[in-house]
C-alpha cells in the first residue's frame, strides 16, 4: 500500500464502517477484511488513529483493527504475516508519542503495544523499556500518564508469561526496573499526601491516579518478578512500607471532602494495596513469614478494634478478612502431626501465628464477628421487609466471600472456628447459654443478637459435635421458638429453623423428626415469606439426609405438597421459584410413587410457568428436573402428562433450537425418563426421534444418554421404531464408528445386539451395513477385550438366530477379502475360540458356546476339525452357569427363567419401571 494515497481511502472505508447504516456498514467491513493481510494497512491505521483531528470514532475502529491484526499476523509462523521491515517500522510508531487525549483509545493504545511486546520484547523491541521509562519522567502530565498507562499494561503482560525462557526475561527485567518503579510510586504518592494537605483536591486526584497505575506496575513486578523476593531487600522494605502507606490512605478518607472520583479513586488505591499482600502471600508464601505478624496485626485492629471506625468501608473490611483467613488456612504454615517433620519456615510461620492469635485475641475476633458482624443490619432488615425474595437470595450469595461482606465474615468465622475449636468452643457455648429462654419481642437489639448467636451455631455445627446436645436443644427450647409467632420474632423463627437444617446431618435423633416435620408444615403457613422459603429449604436437608424414613413423612405428604405448591404460586422471582421447584423435586424423588394422589395441582401449574419462563432458561432447567422426578414418580400413570411433556422434551432437545444449549441434558434425561415408565409407544413420543441424528452428529458428553434412549425405543416398540428410523440410525451409526472412542463403539455395537434380540430375523438386514466391519474385526483379532467381546456377541446372535442371513453375510465377507468361505469360517471359529476369554458376561459366554454348538450338526469338514474348541467353549459355558439346586441336588441352568415374577421391592428401593419389566420379559 501506497501510504499517501492508502490513507485518503482506509479513512472513508473507516468512516463508513461506523456507520448506523447496515448497507454502508456490511460493504466497508467486507473491505476492511480483504484489506487485512495487505502490507502497508496497519501503518495506515496507525496514521489514522494517531491524527487526533481525525472523528473519535473512526479513530477507536482503526485502533481495534490495529489491535486484531497483531493477535492474526504478527507472529512470523502466521500466515500472511507481517514483515520485519514494517513491523521495525510500526514499533517506532507506537512509541514515538504518549500524548493521546482521549481516554479509552490511550488505554486500546497501551493494550495493543503490550500484545507487540508479549511476542517481540525485550529482543527485538528493546528500546520500548527504556523509552517508558523516560517518559514517566517528564513534566507534562498528559504524557507522563499514558506512559505510565501502557508500563502497567506491558508490565501486566509480561508477567503473566509462563515459559521458563520467558519468566527469565521477566525476572531480569525486574531486578533492572523495580529500583526506578518504588521511586516513581513514592514520588507520586508523596505528592498526592501533600496535595490532600493542602486541601487541593483537583491537583490530588491527578497525582492520585498516577499512584494507582505506579502501584498497578510493583504490584506485577513484586509479585512475578523474582523467585525469592524476600532475598531481596528493596521487595521486602516496600512490602513492609504497604502497611504505613494504608494506614495514611485511610486517614486520608477523614479529610476527603465531597468529590466522589477522588473518593473512589482512594478506595480503589487502599484495595489495590491489600492485593498487593494478598497476592504475595498466595504466590510466595514463606516469603510472606516476616510479614505475617504486621498483616494479622494491621487486619485485627482495623477490623475487629475501635481503630477502624470511621475510616475502614466495606471493601477494605472483605480484603482484610481475607488476609487474615488466607494466613489461617495457609497449608504452607500448617506444620504435620510430627513436628519434626516439618521444614523450618513452615515451623517459623506457625510460631507467629500460635503468638498472635492468643486467648484474648481470639476471644476477642469470635464476640466481635458474632456480636458485630453478623447482626442484621438496617439495610438487610428494611430488605427483609421490601423485597423478601430479594432478602433470600442476597442471603445465599453462594462464591461470593471474596467480595461481599456478610458471606466473607461467615466463611471467616468458620475458619478460624475450624483452626482454634478448643478455644472458641467454651466461648461460643457461654454467648448460647446467656440467651437461654424466650427473649422479649419489643427488645430489637436481644432478638438480632441471639440471630447472631444462632448463626453461628449453625456455621460452627461440625465443631460442635461432642459440645452440644441439639436433640435436648430442640426439645427443650429451639421448638418453643418456632412456636412465638409475633411479627417481630421472624428473625427468630427463621434463623432456627436454618440452624435445625444446618445440624440434621450432624446429630438429629431419627425419633425427633416428626415433631420437625409438625414444625415445619407450621412454618409453611407463616405470614412471613423469608421464613416459608427459609422452611422449605430446610425440609430439602431434612429429606435429603441419608437418615429420611418414607414412613415417618407421610403423614405430612399431602399438606406439606400442597403448602409448598402454594409457596412456588406466590414467589415471583426466578431464583426463589428454581428454588421452590427443587425442594418439591426433592420430595418427589424420595416418596417416589407415594405422591401419585397430591400432584395434580403441579402438574396443572407447570405448563404455565414454562410458558412464563420463556425468557429463563435456568428456570426451565429446574422445571425439566422436577418434570424428571415425576415422571419417576407418575410411573405408567405419566403418559396423562404427555400434551405438555413431549413437546418440552421435543424443543428441549432439537439442537436447531438456541434453548438446547441450556436444556439439552436434562431434556434428554427428561426423554429418557419418559420412555422407561411409557406403557406403549404414542405416535408423539415416536415423532421426537426425528431429533435424535442431529444429537449423535454432535457427539458430545451426551452421546452415553443418546443411546439409552435408543435402547429405550427398541425395547417399547422395535417394530414401529425401526420400520421408520432403522436406515437413518444405520447411516448415523456407521458416521460415528469412524471417529468414535472404544468405549462409543461398545455403545453403538450394544444397540445393533438389542436390535438382534428383539428382532432376530430383520434386526441383520436392517443394520446389515454395519456387520461386515464387525465381522472384519473378529477376523483381524480386535485387540481391545471390551470391542472383542461386544463383536462376538453381535455376530453370535446372528449365527444363532438368523443362520441364512450369517451364510450370505459369510460369502460377502469372503469376496471381500479373497479368500474361500471354508477357510475364512475356519479363521473365524479358530479366533473366537482364541479369544473367549475376552468375554466376561456368563449370558455373552452362553451366547457364544450356543451359537458355535449351533455350527455342529453341519457335516462341513472345517467344523469338524474346530471340535474340540467348540466343545471346549461349551464346556467353559456350562461351568460358568450350572449351579446346585439345594432341594434336589441336582445341576439347573442359573440363567434359565421359567417364569416371570415381579420382584419384591424394599422401601429403600425404587421399583422396577415398564423398561425394567420389558427388559427381564424379553
Amino acid at each position: 500500500m501506497d501510504l499517501n494515497s492508502a490513507s485518503t481511502i482506509v479513512l472513508q472505508v473507516l468512516t463508513q464502517a461506523t456507520s448506523q447504516d447496515t448497507a454502508v456498514l456490511k460493504p466497508a467491513e467486507e473491505q476492511l477484511k480483504q484489506w487485512e493481510t495487505q502490507p502497508g494497512f496497519y501503518s495506515v491505521l496507525l496514521n489514522i488513529f494517531t491524527n487526533h483531528s481525525l472523528d473519535v470514532n473512526v479513530r477507536w475502529l482503526a485502533v481495534l483493527y490495529f489491535k486484531n491484526g497483531i493477535d492474526r499476523y504478527w507472529r512470523r509462523v502466521a500466515p500472511h504475516a507481517l514483515s520485519e521491515e514494517e513491523k521495525s517500522s510500526l514499533r517506532a510508531g507506537l512509541i514515538t508519542n504518549f500524548n493521546e487525549p482521549v481516554n479509552q483509545i490511550a488505554t486500546q493504545i497501551s493494550v495493543l503495544i503490550a500484545k507487540v511486546a508479549r511476542l517481540d520484547c525485550p529482543r527485538q523491541w528493546p528500546e520500548l523499556i527504556p523509552t517508558l521509562l523516560e517518559s514517566v519522567k517528564v513534566q507534562d502530565d498528559l504524557q507522563q500518564h499514558r506512559a505510565l498507562l501502557t508500563f502497567y499494561h506491558v508490565t501486566k503482560t509480561l508477567a503473566s508469561k509462563r515459559l521458563a525462557a520467558d519468566r527469565k526475561l521477566f525476572y531480569d527485567l525486574a531486578s533492572g526496573i523495580y529500583s526506578f518503579a518504588c521511586s516513581l510510586w513514592n514520588h507520586h504518592t508523596d505528592t498526592f499526601l501533600q496535595q490532600i494537605c493542602t486541601g487541593d483536591e483537583t491537583a490530588a486526584t491527578n497525582s492520585l491516579e498516577r499512584t494507582l497505575l505506579s502501584l498497578k506496575v510493583l504490584r506485577k513486578l513484586t509479585v512475578h518478578g523474582f523467585v525469592e523476593p524476600h532475598r531481596n531487600a528493596e521487595v521486602m522494605e516496600f512490602l513492609l512500607g504497604v502497611f504505613e502507606r494504608l494506614r495514611q490512605f485511610l486517614e486520608c478518607s477523614r479529610r476527603i471532602g465531597t468529590e466522589k472520583l477522588c473518593r473512589d479513586r482512594l478506595e480503589k488505591t487502599i484495595i489495590l494495596f491489600t492485593k498487593v499482600l494478598l497476592d504475595f502471600l498466595d504466590q510466595h508464601p514463606f516469603s510472606f513469614t516476616p510479614l505475617i505478624q504486621r498483616s494479622l496485626e494491621f487486619a485485627v485492629s482495623y477490623v475487629f478494634t475501635e481503630a477502624g471506625e470511621g475510616v475502614v468501608f466495606e471493601r477494605f473490611i472483605v480484603q482484610c478478612m481475607n488476609l487474615i483467613k488466607m494466613i489461617v488456612k495457609n497449608y504452607a504454615y500448617k506444620p504435620s502431626k510430627n513436628f519434626e517433620d516439618s521444614s523450618p519456615e513452615t515451623l517459623e510461620a506457625h510460631k507467629i501465628k500460635t503468638s498472635f492469635f492468643t486467648y484474648p485475641t481470639l476471644t476477642e475476633i469470635c464476640r466481635r464477628l458474632v456480636s458485630q458482624y453478623f447482626l442484621l443490619t438496617e439495610e438487610e432488615l428494611t430488605m427483609w421487609e421490601e423485597d423478601p425474595e430479594g432478602f433470600t437470595v442476597e442471603e445465599t450469595g453462594g462464591d461470593s466471600w471474596k467480595y461481599s461482606l456478610r458471606p466473607c465474615t461467615e466463611v471467616l468465622f468458620i475458619d478460624i472456628f475450624h483452626e482454634y475449636n478448643q478455644t472458641l468452643t467454651p466461648v461460643l457455648l457461654e454467648m448460647v447459654h446467656s440467651l437461654q429462654g424466650p427473649t422479649n419481642v419489643e427488645d430489637s437489639s436481644a432478638v438480632l443478637i441471639k440471630d447472631a448467636v444462632y448463626n453461628a451455631v449453625g456455621l460452627a455445627a461440625y465443631e460442635l459435635f461432642d459440645s452440644v446436645d441439639f436433640d435436648q436443644w430442640f426439645k427443650n427450647q429451639l421448638l418453643a421458638e418456632l412456636q412465638v409467632s409475633h411479627n417481630r420474632y421472624k428473625p427468630i423463627r427463621r434463623r432456627v429453623i436454618w440452624l435445625i437444617g444446618q445440624w440434621i446431618s450432624v446429630k438429629f435423633k431419627s425419633d425427633l423428626r416428626p415433631m420437625l416435620y409438625e414444625a415445619i408444615r407450621n412454618l409453611l403457613q407463616d405470614q412471613d415469606l423469608v421464613v416459608r422459603i427459609e422452611t422449605a429449604t430446610t425440609l430439602k436437608l431434612t429429606v435429603d439426609d441419608f437418615e429420611f424414613r418414607t414412613d415417618q413423612f407421610l403423614p405430612y405428604l399431602e399438606s406439606m405438597f400442597t403448602l409448598l405448591f402454594q409457596l412456588l404460586q406466590e414467589v415471583t422471582e426466578c431464583d426463589t421459584k428454581m428454588h421452590v421447584l427443587h425442594v418439591l423435586s426433592c420430595v418427589i424423588e424420595r416418596v417416589n410413587m407415594q405422591i401419585r394422589p397430591y400432584v395434580g395441582c403441579l402438574v396443572q401449574y407447570l405448563p404455565l410457568l414454562w410458558k412464563q419462563s420463556e425468557e429463563h432458561n435456568m428456570l426451565r432447567c429446574a422445571i425439566l428436573t422436577t418434570l424428571i422426578h415425576l415422571v419417576q414418580g407418575l410411573g405408567t400413570d405419566s403418559k396423562n402428562l404427555y400434551p405438555f411433556l413431549l413437546p418440552v422434551i421435543q424443543l428441549s432437545t432439537d439442537v436447531s433450537q438456541p434453548p438446547h444449549v441450556y436444556l439439552l441434558e436434562d431434556g434428554l434425561e427428561l426423554w429418557l425418563v419418559t420412555l422407561e415408565n411409557s406403557p406403549c409407544l404414542t405416535p408423539e413420543l415416536l415423532r421426537i426421534f426425528q431429533n435424535m441424528s442431529a444429537l449423535l452428529e454432535l457427539s458430545s458428553e451426551n452421546l452415553r444418554t443418546c443411546f439409552k434412549i435408543i435402547n429405550a425405543y427398541i425395547f417399547l416398540s422395535s417394530p414401529e421404531f425401526l420400520q421408520m428410523y432403522a436406515t437413518d440410525l444405520c447411516q448415523s451409526f456407521c458416521d460415528l464408528l469412524k471417529d468414535i472412542t472404544t468405549e462409543g463403539q461398545v455403545q453403538v455395537l450394544k444397540v445393533v445386539e438389542n436390535v438382534l434380540k428383539v428382532n432376530p430375523v430383520l434386526g441383520p438386514q436392517m443394520f446389515q451395513p454395519l456387520l461386515p466391519s464387525v465381522f472384519r474385526g473378529i477376523i483381524d483379532g480386535e485387540r481391545y477385550p471390551v470391542v472383542m467381546s461386544t463383536y462376538l456377541g453381535v455376530i453370535g446372535r446372528v449365527l444363532l438366530q438368523n443362520t441364512s442371513f450369517f451364510s450370505l453375510l459369510l460369502n460377502q465377507m469372503a469376496c471381500e477379502l479373497g479368500q474361500k468361505v471354508d477357510q475364512l469360517l475356519g479363521n473365524m471359529i479358530e479366533m473366537w475360540v482364541d479369544r473367549i476369554d475376552n468375554i466376561t458376561q456368563p449370558e455373552r459366554r452362553k451366547l457364544s458356546a450356543l451359537a458355535l454348538l449351533s455350527l455342529l450338526p453341519s457335516e462341513n469338514s472345517v467344523v469338524q476339525d474346530k471340535f474340540c474348541g467348540i466343545i471346549n467353549v461349551s464346556v467353559e459355558g456350562l461351568h460358568d452357569v450350572m449351579t446346585e439346586d439345594p432341594e434336589t441336588g441336582t445341576y439347573k441352568d442359573c440363567m434359565l427363567m421359567s417364569h416371570f415374577e415381579e420382584p419384591k421391592v424394599t422401601e429403600d428401593e425404587e421399583p422396577p419401571t415398564e423398561q425394567d419389566k420389558r427388559k427381564k420379559t424379553l
